[in-house]
């Protein structure tokens, strides 16, 4: 069976079905309204709704069943802990997609998944961007606050963790792990990148004070949490998850290349800087320095570059052609320039 037809497949789902009833002390269980959600790269999403029939889980709920996808990037966890940190996340109250199940026996759908319950909303980049509510300038203020909040919920889950053992040793210099991380990526790779060996010899030397290293989510940007009709609904997507500087997911957010063609809107192509600044600053426990967060925007860039490689290669070597991965290829160029304007000019506007 084909990964991008699993869960359209009837005897599929009566193995899930099953399982579940199980798992849940239930008389019967039934999925309906199965679709493959959009995205997932890197990871598959199906969205269904479930009916449950007696036991404590009895009623109707909306649930995403996520799972590897058929490529895969050397950072990303695995699913079981994505879970894990999933569900530290949301105990502490951040606004994450409930954890609903875990399943680390392939034998039920032909790989290990969870389940969570799912949240409303759109996600995709480009779509968020160009919609209308956030053409007013205060609306998108507004949003970039609240994740400006989410994050620094985030950052108040710290070291050493219950239940999140795998994600140490913590670095003490988290930019210098992240540069020896980036050059062993680069050594990997097929063919030379003198021009992004280069940028880690500049990040190098241009290291900032290092932070006290907190939980961060890694990927927090334009495209990993959901918004309905202008509310954020949810952060998704913690499978790059780290202790590392709290900097690294302010940075992460800011960079050039997760605004979407949106550039004047430093945000995540959203809203202001001052906006999110505001909304992290009123929540976290520390004063941020905001003259720091550019060096970690190019850091991003040049994560975001050599992760383009990484795809790109897995096109043209492995079994795996899909277009998504080649384009991803190509975008390399477009980012090696923004690195190069954002050292040479600069960027931090309010």
């Amino acid at each position: 069976m084909k990964f991008d037809a699993m869960l359209y497949d009837s005897d599929c789902v009566s193995s899930l079905e099953r399982y579940l009833c199980e798992a849940w002390q239930a008389r019967s269980v039934h999925l309906h309204n199965i679709n493959k959600l959009d995205g997932g790269a890197i990871q598959e999403n199906w969205g269904f709704n479930v009916e449950i029939d007696g036991g404590p889980w009895a009623g109707q709920t909306a649930a995403v069943l996520r799972t590897d996808a058929s490529s895969v990037v050397s950072a990303s966890m695995s699913r079981m802990q994505e879970y894990a940190v999933l569900k530290v996340a949301y105990e502490a109250g951040v606004l994450a997609p409930e954890p609903l199940l875990l399943c680390d026996d392939v034998g039920i759908i032909g790989r290990r998944f969870y389940l969570m319950r799912r949240l409303h909303g759109v996600a995709a980049g480009h779509r968020l961007v160009r919609d209308a509510i956030f053409q007013d300038p205060q609306c998108g203020d507004l949003l970039v606050e609240r994740l400006g909040e989410e994050l620094a919920r985030i950052h108040q889950i710290l070291p050493p963790q219950p239940g999140l053992e795998f994600l140490l040793p913590v670095p003490a210099n988290a930019a210098q792990a992240r540069i020896d991380q980036y050059r062993a990526y680069l050594d990997a790779l097929d063919t030379p990148q003198p021009f992004l060996e280069w940028s880690l010899c500049w990040l190098e030397d241009q290291q900032p004070k290092p932070n006290s290293m907190v939980l961060c989510h890694s990927d927090y940007r334009t495209g990993n949490y959901l918004v309905e009709g202008g509310q954020l609904t949810g952060i998704l997507d913690w499978e790059f998850s780290s202790f590392s500087d709290p900097d690294e997911d302010l940075g992460w957010f800011c960079a050039r290349c997760w605004r979407f063609g949106q550039r004047a809107r430093q945000a995540g192509g959203i809203g202001t800087r001052r906006a999110f600044y505001r909304g992290y600053t009123r929540i976290a426990e520390r004063e941020l320095n905001v003259e720091g967060i550019p060096y970690w925007e190019i850091m991003a860039t040049v994560r975001w570059s050599i992760i383009a490689l990484q795809q790109g290669q897995r096109c043209l070597t492995d079994r795996d052609q899909a277009l998504e991965l080649a384009l991803t290829g190509q975008r390399v160029a477009e980012l090696e320039l923004d690195i190069l304007e954002q050292i040479q000019n600069g960027e931090l506007q309010c």
